[in-house]
């Protein structure tokens, strides 16, 4: 495996990087940005589009730009090394994502366009009140109208992320002959109402309810899509890991730096031989997780499906566990600032569970890798 960036990697990385740092170098631009509505710079959110970041993932003949998942993780992790609040993860890896995996041409050619110019904002409605991480839906089902042309959905979708600020739904439901299907719902749809509120890590979320609405099928009308969602689920999940990724490097060189300026007994604390040592482990754990990261995008890159939730699990647990271990002892080690609001470190451990929550987090990966271990006469950490 190939783990170096080519020069078209690293002049988006480079781009990306430069934008975002003008943006949200400065971190108290950041908290005006989550502090007002909708919790996002809807003018960088163009900047990104006129980039062609918005299309990465896409097909040419859908309006993308044709690149892969290697080129996904890299503008993750600048996102993630400025705890930029665009909805990156969940409108274009998560929502378009499914449209590019299960849409008809004409669904395709009237989202994915609209979403790599910047002027359509769809979001994925899937979490349901009471489940964790199912790839199935069961609190919103989908019915057919009387005449069998039309769909509705009932029930309640929480949280969505950006779910009071977009401008179109894809949704699971559970279907009427079992299985989950997935629709499309216009944010101003009868029967829809969102309430919009912020989370804990400055982002946004929403609960949506649909009672009778209706909704346009995705893809080929009462087709169980739980296959897909879980793939695209997993594809999110290992960018996710490069999002957390940049935020454990920012909170690491936050946190070495603070040890090199800051003074207690008139020396500085890094020649404090055991606070030295605490830095080296939160290195060894930034490693350990880029490392698997970096080989579960290339796993999802050879297009062995089969392989990429495995992939996405082993990348997942890891990164959970160095994003708890970087993110407390980064806070730990600031002493009494890295706890108050003023102070960016706190902020990033804040981001780095929220990031977790919203995908799964470490226990669940865990158990689906120890569900898998009886197929395995060894385990190859890198087949």
């Amino acid at each position: 495996m190939d783990f170096t960036y080519d020069d078209e990697q690293e002049a988006l990385r480079d781009a990306v990087r430069g934008l975002l740092g003008r943006a949200y170098g400065d971190f108290e631009q950041r908290r005006k940005t989550v502090a007002s509505e909708p919790g996002f710079d809807e003018s960088l959110w163009q900047r990104l589009a006129e980039m062609g970041v918005l299309g990465l993932p896409f097909a040419e003949e859908d309006g993308g730009m044709g690149a892969g998942p290697v080129e996904v993780a890299l503008v993750s992790e600048e996102l993630g090394r400025v705890l930029a609040p665009e909805p990156f993860l969940t409108s274009v890896v998560l929502a378009g994502g499914l449209v590019a995996a299960v849409g008809e041409p004409e669904q395709r050619a009237a989202v994915l366009p609209a979403l790599a110019e910047g002027s359509l904002l769809p979001t994925f409605a899937h979490l349901e009140p009471g489940s964790r991480w199912s790839a199935t839906a069961t609190a919103v089902t989908a019915t057919r109208d009387d005449d069998g042309d039309g769909w509705r959905l009932a029930g309640v979708k929480e949280p969505v992320p950006h779910g009071a600020r977009a401008d179109l739904l894809v949704v699971s439901a559970a279907l009427p002959d079992g299985g989950t299907g997935l629709f499309l719902v216009e944010t101003s749809a009868e029967g829809l109402t969102r309430e919009g509120y912020a989370t804990h890590d400055g982002g946004r979320a929403a609960r949506v309810t649909f009672a009778g609405t209706a909704a346009r099928p995705l893809g080929e009308p009462g087709t169980d899509r739980t296959a897909a969602i879980e793939l695209t689920w997993d594809t999110a999940r290992i960018a996710a890991c490069h999002e957390a990724l940049g935020a454990m490097s920012f909170a690491l060189d936050t946190t070495t730096d603070y040890l090199k300026s800051r003074k207690q007994f008139g020396v500085t604390l890094n020649k404090f031989q055991a606070l030295t040592f605490r830095a080296a482990d939160l290195y060894v754990s930034l490693e350990l997780a880029r490392s698997v990261a970096a080989w579960a995008t290339l796993v999802l890159l050879d297009g062995a499906e089969s392989q990429v939730g495995e992939a996405a699990a082993r990348a997942s647990l890891q990164v959970s566990r160095a994003g708890r271990h970087i993110g407390q002892e980064a806070i730990q080690l600031h002493g009494g600032i890295g706890m108050t609001a003023e102070y960016s470190v706190g902020h990033y451990t804040s981001h780095l569970t929220a990031l977790e929550h919203l995908l799964g987090d470490g226990r669940l990966h865990l158990a689906r890798l120890a569900a898998g271990v009886g197929d395995h006469d060894e385990v190859d950490p890198l087949p």
